[in-house]
């Protein structure tokens, strides 16, 4: 339609319908499979495990992509749980209520065996379980970070249970089950478990041995009652917990279930859910004890010892959702770039958002690498140099994927440019979970510090760090220089204490990129592995993402590698 100007000149106008048209838009990154657009994944469980373990991951991943499953990622995180402290009589209860797509999640992530059943699978000679467990559980977080909580501790409790045998026989079949099967009943009559861990306390955080939570022994010797408080408990509505208390012997771990075998509700109460920055799909909360049951986990001052292996596996799952977020925020900026256009071409045709771009994919694939590569570890528990390779490079990748995880995620979010900002993107609630999982189990300095300690502790796994990242010696004169260089800068601080300490960030961080650089070396295609070294182990990195300084055609393949199909 059109009307004449001031000058008198017709004006055309667009028509109402024209002006409902959502022309230049990205069409909805849904009804793909996450598994397959992942060649990065792909190729890390062909070589980890095989082409089987692969094909076993492909309905999780069709699942994971669907509209449906964005669609219900995006509700649980509208609708928050929240506490019920008391039923309409005044009993209490302490029951935290989830809107319906938290259980729809839940009962898939358990049904896809991303919660115990990988240590269940192993024991009964699956070669490859925790390399299934890992990728599933990175395809399966595209859906929803938060839920992912009640399932990595549920995974990561098995390690301790397993110090009792007694206790281990009778929660792990529990854990492991593929049945979700939530609300408060006696353990014997559920269908399946899953476990909770409360460590921190309001006067100490990750200083557990402040703790003043107290244990008392009753007549048997293996019940205990306790007093106090968790400032930090995770996961308050599930079945079981592992929670840190002194006795007189010290630091004690103790196995502490919700409802009794008698059916009766153990004295565990919940003072408050956290009103949290992100992951808020999830109940995080504070507990109080008075009276609480609980059964000791090992010898009396061997709770931090008891629960170490609870924490590495946490620290793991840490690793691979950062991966996941990481993976899922590149994917959404491609998609976007891809079907934007502007200045007369796709975004993804200039130049610098091809940089930007792949300079996010070069970031995405390194975590990935090493994230299967942690999860192979654990598939080989007799293996020596991977018990060791794993005790370093755990914390070595919590600290560094982790921490490198909120600002890739910023930048990915910024190639959406204002749509990126928009709660509809779902852009905004990767950017919130993506501090989390440098924070949890352990904030940054706490896992560089671990680092040193194991290289102080355990002369085996500096071996092992060396032995693995040398397979790559040879390959790339950039990534030698760049391993002498960190070898050199470990040898001057080794004698040095308060100098040691000081630069662990800088020590642990150049050892994390220098194995992720190795893997790359080794396994990626040359592309990547190129781009990675370059603008990572060497002095030319300036310090922000799009700055990398390669041919295009390079950054045209790596990008390529990254954007989802369809």
């Amino acid at each position: 339609m059109s009307s004449p100007d001031p000058a008198g000149e017709p004006v055309i106008r667009p028509s109402r319908q024209q002006l409902r048209v959502s022309a230049n838009q990205a069409p909805p990154l849904v009804d793909r499979n996450v598994v397959t657009d992942d060649a990065a994944l792909c190729e890390a469980v062909v070589r980890h495990g095989d082409a089987d373990v692969l094909d076993s991951l492909l309905p999780i991943g069709a699942e994971a992509g669907s509209g449906t499953a964005r669609e219900q990622g995006m509700l649980a995180n509208e609708h928050h749980p929240e506490l019920r402290p008391f039923d309409r009589f005044g009993t209490r209860i302490d029951e935290v209520e989830f809107h319906p797509s938290w259980h729809w999640l839940m009962e898939r992530a358990v049904g896809h065996g991303l919660g115990a059943a990988a240590w269940q699978a192993q024991e009964d000679g699956d070669p490859h379980a925790h390399v299934r467990r890992a990728a599933g559980f990175m395809a399966w977080s595209h859906t929803e970070p938060g839920h992912g909580c009640p399932i990595s501790m549920t995974y990561a409790a098995v390690p301790a249970l397993r110090l009792d045998d007694a206790l281990g026989k009778e929660w792990v079949p529990r854990l492991a089950s593929r049945i979700y099967d939530p609300g408060l009943r006696r353990p014997a009559d559920k269908l399946g478990a899953l476990a909770g861990m409360g460590m921190t306390e309001k006067q100490g955080g990750s200083d557990v041995r402040a703790n003043v939570t107290r244990a008392v022994p009753e007549a048997d010797g293996s019940t205990y009652r306790l007093y106090g408080h968790k400032w930090f408990t995770s996961a308050p509505m599930n079945d079981v917990f592992l929670v840190l208390a002194q006795t007189e012997g010290g630091v004690t771990c103790f196995l502490v279930p919700r409802v009794l075998d008698d059916g009766t509700r153990n004295q565990l109460d919940v003072v408050r859910l956290k009103d949290k920055l992100g992951n808020r799909s999830n109940a995080s909360s504070e507990l109080e004890f008075d009276g609480t049951v609980a059964l000791r986990l090992g010898d009396e001052g061997r709770g931090v010892r008891t629960i170490i292996e609870m924490v590495a596996a946490t620290r793991l799952d840490c690793v691979l959702g950062s991966a996941s977020l990481m993976r899922r925020a590149v994917a959404e900026a491609t998609w976007h770039v891809a079907h934007r256009s502007a200045f007369g071409s796709r975004l993804i045709e200039k130049p610098l958002m091809q940089n930007v771009v792949a300079d996010l994919a070069v970031e995405s694939e390194a975590a990935t690498t090493l994230a299967l590569r942690l999860a192979a570890a654990v598939d080989r528990p007799g293996d020596a140099h991977e018990a060791a390779l794993r005790r370093i490079a755990l914390p070595l990748a919590k600290f560094w994927v982790c921490k490198r995880t909120p600002g890739m995620v910023a930048e990915a979010l910024e190639c959406l440019g204002g749509n990126g900002y928009v709660e509809e993107s779902g852009m905004p609630l990767l950017y919130r979970e993506a501090p989390l999982n440098s924070v949890w189990e352990g904030s940054g300095n706490v896992n560089a510090l671990d680092v040193l300690r194991a290289l102080g502790r355990e002369p085996e796994v500096l071996d092992a760090w060396i032995t693995e990242v040398g397979l790559a010696r040879g390959a790339d004169a950039r990534f030698d220089a760049a391993l002498d260089d960190t070898l050199a800068l470990l040898g001057s601080l080794l004698g040095d204490a308060d100098g040691l300490e000081r630069s662990a960030r800088r020590l642990a961080a150049r050892m994390a990129a220098v194995l992720q650089g190795s893997l790359l070396v080794r396994f990626a295609p040359p592309e990547v592995a190129d781009l990675f070294v370059a603008s990572r182990l060497t002095s030319g990195h300036d310090g922000v993402y799009g700055a990398l300084a390669v041919p295009g055609g390079d950054l045209e393949t790596v990008v390529a590698r990254v954007l989802p199909v369809g």
